[in-house]
């Protein structure tokens, strides 16, 4: 006659849901962690505020008008001749450019739309003005 032992030999289980739960919970920090990670070139300026939609382009040249009227291309402080030689090296390397025009809200009014007249004479037409959402 046989003996049953009192001891069950079951065989471990992996629990697959608890995992999943770490992984996603992970996944998320670090997406959340890598949003403060980007760096962006620019220049601290009050933008004024819009209520507009996003753009998403790919080769953008910041250009930025500060409060006290100077012309920043790529964070860097230039004239406006230098900007002008700037943007036609730019845009001999193609025409897939976007210049974004950031202007500070106290900024000179003529500074902006000198920028913005001589954008539209060197025939960049892909222009967007920057704003802060309300």
């Amino acid at each position: 006659m046989r003996l049953r032992s009192l001891r069950t030999t079951s065989k471990p289980k992996l629990m697959i849901i608890p995992m999943i739960d770490i992984i996603f919970f992970l996944l998320v920090f670090f997406m959340m962690s890598m949003l403060t990670m980007v760096v962006q070139k620019s220049v601290p300026i009050q933008l004024p505020q819009a209520v507009a939609s996003k753009v998403d382009l790919q080769r953008k040249i910041p250009i930025t008008v500060t409060s006290n009227g100077q012309i920043y291309v790529e964070a860097q402080p230039v004239t406006l001749d230098q900007m002008i030689r700037y943007l036609q090296a730019e845009k001999a390397k193609g025409d897939d450019m976007v210049v974004i025009l950031r202007g500070d809200a106290k900024a000179e009014y003529g500074t902006f739309v000198t920028v913005l007249d001589t954008l539209k004479q060197m025939g960049i037409v892909k222009v967007s003005i920057a704003t802060d959402s309300k």
